[in-house]
């Protein structure tokens, strides 16, 4: 039975960032879709409250390295080119002296390059004040042409976010988040998901059928679900090299970890539904309508049947759309600004070792066809568990704007007018509990999850009471399913309801930020 809580919203106003130059690579009706022409840069921001000091920059040695000509382009003007730039709150920094000391590793620090990061940065510290002092110590850029820059979401505005934040800090972790507690917990669960998946793949070498190819497409899902999501999240151990090879298995299970952080972390996580900037409401069309805000076509009101037969498609799609990224510099909701050559690196090597370990082995071992059998039933595998849980969390009636209510209310707001904490809230639905926990890495808690990435998923039921005791004091939507079925089902009949329902205007302010360079 799933619980809805009631709910109230409001939200504050705020300006609406001027707009940059664009390429216009293609039009959707009025839907613009942006392509990069700057250089490769990316975001992500993890400081720890015990990160190694950083020597200020005095007047002096500012006014030499940082005092620049106003004014220009920030992605292809060559006086900014040479410095790793990011925005936080309206001010412009050049990371460059912090990228190799930062304590949640270089790679989430690449993230924030090249764009307005307080999004990123804010919902990553569950000590924003010690990490707002330890940003601050890093060389401002004068006269950065900061206007030029689509402006981020501004999570700690948000008092419901704040008062959250707090209560889990006091409540739950009591202090010993200042030494990464809350980064850590899941080491038994990376435990078991790794063996599981070391004796899945020990039987698909001895015998490739499809039996041990449908074995390790359940090993290869658990591991997308959990050690590389939260890895590549920062969340899985407070040594960042941990996180790292935690972060490499997706390359190794078919997907990119490089191009999942931007995806997932820049377009997704900051603005979850958003029809504009968020990547999973996006890549799916034409052949899947998520959201009502997309183009309708005549088959979409058949979606909800045929999905089930792409799902199992999902991974080799992902795989094409690595190669395309790669190529472009770009994934369909966040361009690469930060990425380094290494981690462009990764997405050929990590393609070349999948293969070999799916195919090229076991085509040595036992011929061709037991190779093509096998990889077939560990890719329909993997595709169907992690569409049947990723895509129900933020694609059922309460979290879309198809019906009135909440999350209508918010969605047709500008993204910058929107409460960040509470767009969180609603565009997101729980379902189980501890257990579901346990074998999604947390995705089952996707609301707490989303308002909280950088904590182990470990955590996310006691923070989930938290977070549903203050969302009930203020009558904000809470939406939880009792299992997994429960919420498939629902997700089922929202796929057919959208498929047949009219288009919905496109919100303008919404559409205007889609033009920025992002």
């Amino acid at each position: 039975m799933m619980t809805l809580r009631p709910f109230s919203l409001s939200a504050g106003t705020r300006p609406l960032p001027l707009i940059g130059k664009v390429q216009m690579s293609s039009c959707i009706r009025s839907r613009m879709v942006i392509k990069s022409r700057g250089a490769s840069t990316q975001l992500r921001v993890i400081a720890e409250p015990e990160a190694p000091a950083i020597k200020p920059v005095v007047a002096d040695e500012a006014s030499a390295r940082n005092v620049i000509t106003s004014g220009g382009d920030p992605w292809e003007d060559e006086k900014w080119l040479k410095y790793k730039w990011t925005v936080y709150r309206g001010q412009a920094y050049d990371l460059t002296p912090y990228l190799a000391r930062h304590p949640g590793g270089r790679w989430l620090l690449n993230l924030a390059v090249g764009r307005d990061c307080t999004a990123l940065f804010e919902s990553y510290h569950l000590r924003p004040d010690v990490a707002v002092n330890m940003l601050k110590r890093l060389p401002v850029l004068e006269g950065f042409p900061v206007d030029a820059v689509p402006r981020s979401p501004y999570p700690n505005d948000s008092d419901f976010y704040n008062t959250v934040r707090e209560r889990i800090r006091t409540e739950i972790f009591k202090g010993t988040e200042i030494k990464g507690a809350h980064r850590s917990g899941s080491e038994g669960a990376a435990a078991a998901i790794l063996g599981y998946a070391a004796v899945a793949y020990s039987l698909f070498t001895l015998d490739a059928n499809p039996l041990t190819g449908f074995l390790l497409g359940l090993a290869g899902a658990w591991i997308g679900l959990t050690i590389q999501h939260c890895g590549n999240h920062g969340a899985m151990s407070t040594n960042p090299v941990v996180n790292q090879a935690m972060g490499l298995t997706d390359d190794l299970i078919g997907g990119s970890s490089l191009m999942w952080r931007y995806h997932h972390q820049v377009s997704h996580h900051i603005h979850c539904n958003d029809d504009a900037l968020d990547e999973d409401v996006l890549n799916a069309f034409p052949f899947l309508r998520f959201d009502p805000r997309l183009p309708k076509k005549w088959f979409h009101q058949y979606q909800h049947i045929y999905m089930w037969f792409t799902f199992p498609l999902l991974t080799v799609v992902f795989q094409i759309g690595d190669i395309k990224g790669l190529i472009e510099n770009r994934t369909v909701g966040a361009s690469l600004y930060g990425a380094s050559t290494f981690e462009k690196a990764t997405v050929i090597v990590g393609k070349l070792a999948h293969y070999f370990l799916l195919m090229g082995l076991p085509w040595l071992l036992h011929g061709p066809t037991a190779a093509l059998v096998g990889a077939a039933a560990y890719y329909a595998t993997q595709g169907v568990v992690l569409a049947s849980t990723f895509a129900v969390s933020h694609n059922v009636p309460e979290s879309k704007p198809l019906d009135a209510g909440p999350c209508q209310v918010s969605l047709q707001q500008g993204t910058l007018e929107r409460d960040w904490g509470v767009q969180q809230l609603l565009t997101s639905a729980n379902w189980g509990g501890v257990v579901g926990n346990f074998f999604t890495g947390g995705l089952n808690l996707q609301i707490e999850h989303h308002l909280f990435p950088a904590i182990s998923f470990m955590h996310y039921p006691a923070i989930a009471k938290i977070v549903e005791d203050e969302a009930t004091k203020r009558g904000l939507q809470y939406a939880k399913y009792g299992t997994l079925p429960e919420i498939i089902s629902r997700f089922i009949r929202y796929m057919k309801e959208v498929g047949s329902a009219p288009e919905m205007p496109l919100n303008k302010v919404s559409q205007a930020a889609a033009l920025a360079k992002y």
